[in-house]
């Protein structure tokens, strides 16, 4: 039987140790870490991310600010208003919810905002600052599954993972700050041939495709540890992650579930964010 990790659990310790650290960074600075959070449309999903991200800002004691625009808002309109907010001395983070509208780039969208406020790690510059090793922001949720394999004690140095998925958001971060950490890695994509081969090497696993239940039982090694970033909603409504958990569960060594694993991780560490980005611009 794997070890499951509770991603709300671990959620949960970090954010109150945010709100400590929040406090004393008030208390001496007179400073509120403030974040902007931009929503174009309503998508129902996303509607959700940032009611979460709200009520964190909230648990931490940030000054929060939402801006909820119509599906049909132009790109320039936009943009304007994330320079508004690049501006803006009480804003210290900034984050469009992703996706965007058709008709807006996501590129131009990202590459606007001032890579200081950038705490979803996104902008050009930490991307690369992230290939040097010397990123201002890492993307929030490979940043929290890092956090979340720290938990398990297993030291990475050394140690065969392999990411299954190469998103900008997951992925290709992800590969990176393992391989930072000195293991070595492998990612995996549609292209990729004889998959089961390639995972049932991993002594860490990371699963981030976005299809249901795609990792099984004999793709897995034993004892390895598995991390399911998938969110998937199934025919009946329940969520699923990329991971065949029931099947995957008693093989592993560590298992995230979903819901419940990485989703939490990813608002904590956007929280971690902000309060860099706050701390930075006392630090000029």
């Amino acid at each position: 039987m794997s070890v499951i990790i509770d991603g709300n659990k671990v959620s949960q310790d970090i954010r109150l140790l945010l709100r400590d650290e929040t406090r004393v960074f008030k208390e001496k600075t007179g400073i509120v870490p403030g974040l902007a959070v931009v929503l174009i449309g309503d998508d129902p999903a996303s509607q959700v991310y940032v009611g979460r991200k709200a009520k964190a800002c909230e648990e931490v004691g940030f000054l929060s600010r939402e801006y909820r625009l119509p599906d049909g808002t132009p790109q320039t309109a936009l943009l304007d208003l994330i320079g508004e907010l690049n501006a803006d001395r009480l804003i210290h983070g900034i984050l469009v919810q992703l996706p965007l509208p058709k008709h807006i780039s996501t590129e131009k969208v990202i590459a606007a905002i001032d890579p200081h406020k950038d705490v979803d790690g996104f902008h050009p510059y930490n991307v690369g600052g992230l290939v040097t090793g010397s990123p201002l922001f890492v993307p929030c949720t490979p940043r929290g599954i890092m956090e979340l394999i720290a938990r398990t004690g297993i030291e990475l140095s050394g140690k065969e993972a392999v990411v299954v998925g190469r998103s900008n958001i997951v992925g290709k971060p992800m590969a990176l700050l393992l391989l930072a950490g000195h293991a070595t890695v492998t990612i995996c994509h549609s292209k990729t041939k004889d998959l089961p081969a390639v995972t049932s090497r991993a002594d860490i696993l990371i699963a981030a495709v976005g299809r249901a239940h795609m990792i099984k039982a004999n793709m897995v090694k034993n004892g390895a540890v598995v991390i399911d970033v998938g969110v998937n909603r199934l025919e009946n409504g329940k969520l699923a992650g990329d991971v065949a958990f029931d099947e995957v569960e008693p093989k592993a060594g560590f298992i995230t579930p979903v819901p419940g694993g990485v989703g939490p991780m990813t608002i904590a560490m956007l929280m971690k964010n902000t309060l860099d980005a706050a701390r930075m611009t006392v630090k000029g």
